[in-house]
Formats: structure tokens, sequence, C-alpha cells
């Protein structure tokens, strides 16, 4: 009877952890898809509001960030295909990568790291994860 009782318990407990991480994995999608589709209408100055208060200061205003995003990032700014891939909490560093295919189709996956605010979760940078190269 003890074993099952620990049983349950620890079913319970890794249900609970299995459930606030897909919770969060939620919440981190949801920032970064709000961000994205704010993009599709040119709406810097609500994209910038997805972003951390540090990038926000590397930046300064959402025109800059919105030249940054569409020279820099074009994928990004104008995807034509965009998937969800792995959460990642690793120690408190939460990340999420992402699977973009620009106007060419051609793939790029980014990292976005994110950090928790008062605000709700925000973007506290991006950047591309170096894919294998895959052999024919």
């Amino acid at each position: 009877m003890k074993h099952f009782i620990a049983s349950m318990l620890l079913l319970v407990a890794t249900s609970w952890s299995v459930h606030a991480q897909d919770t969060r994995a939620d919440a981190v999608i949801g920032t970064i898809q709000s961000q994205l589709d704010a993009f599709q209408v040119d709406d810097f100055a609500k994209a910038f509001t997805y972003a951390s208060p540090n990038i926000k200061r590397l930046f300064g205003n959402p025109t800059r960030f919105g030249q940054m995003v569409r020279n820099g990032y074009p994928m990004v700014w104008r995807p034509s295909e965009v998937q969800f891939l792995e959460f990642k909490d690793q120690g408190g560093r939460v990340s999420q990568l992402v699977l973009f295919r620009d106007a060419n189709g051609v793939p790029v996956v980014l990292e976005y790291f994110m950090i928790e605010t008062e605000q709700g979760w925000q973007i506290d940078g991006v950047q591309p994860v170096q894919q294998p190269d895959v052999a024919a």
C-alpha cells in the first residue's frame, strides 16, 4: 500500500510539473506569435511591447527596432512558414526554438531567449541555431 501511495504521489507530482512546463511553453509561444502577428502588419510599436527591457534599451524605440528586424531578420518579418519546435527550461534559462522559412522557402531555426516580467513573458534576444549539414 505504501508503494501504491508513493507511486501515485510521484505520478501527480510529475503530471503537475509537465503541466506547469506546458503552461509556460504555451505562454512563451503566445508571446512570440503575438510579436510575429504585429510584424505581419508592420505594427512595430506593438511588436516592441513584446521585447524585454534590455532589448528596449538597446534599440530605444520601435522604429529602430523595426529596421533591425526588417534588415537583419527578414524571415521573421515576412515568413512563409513558422513552426514552433522545442521549449527549453535549463536552470531558469527559458528559450523556444522556432523554425522559419523565408520568402524563398529557405529554413532557418532561431532560438528565442525569454524572460518573465510583470508584463508577462518577453523576448530577451534571438539567435540563429546552427543546423547540422545533411548529406544526400
